[in-house]
């Protein structure tokens, strides 16, 4: 003896409203499991330490303070150590006919000519 399928989608329904779950006899993927859940936002950012002042912090907001940041200073003094090697940065481009000059000057690789 089989029940008929209208029976068993209002047992579901109903069942569905007792439960508080979602009605869905296709059984479509909604992504209901995933927004049930709780949110990590704020468990993940109570995870990381608040952010402390730094020098940069400091002298924006007292300019007439003379403060000496040596991080800062030891990176400058490698960028120019870079630099006088010959491994800084490339400059960068101006305006778009620039762009195009330094294009120019590269050298074009040339094909083996064939016998």
């Amino acid at each position: 003896m089989s029940v008929a399928r209208s029976r068993i989608l209002d047992l579901m329904k109903v069942q569905c409203r007792i439960f508080s779950m979602t009605f869905n006899p296709e059984r479509t993927r909604t992504g209901n499991k995933i927004l049930r859940q709780r949110l990590k936002g704020p468990s993940v950012a109570a995870y990381y330490p608040r952010r402390v002042a730094t020098v940069k912090d400091l002298r924006a907001l007292y300019p007439d303070l003379d403060t000496w940041d040596e991080d800062e200073d030891d990176r400058l003094e490698h960028v120019a150590l870079m630099k006088t090697r010959g491994k800084g940065a490339p400059k960068k481009k101006r305006s778009a006919d620039e762009s195009k000059k330094i294009l120019g000057k590269r050298k074009k690789p040339v094909a083996p000519k064939a016998p």
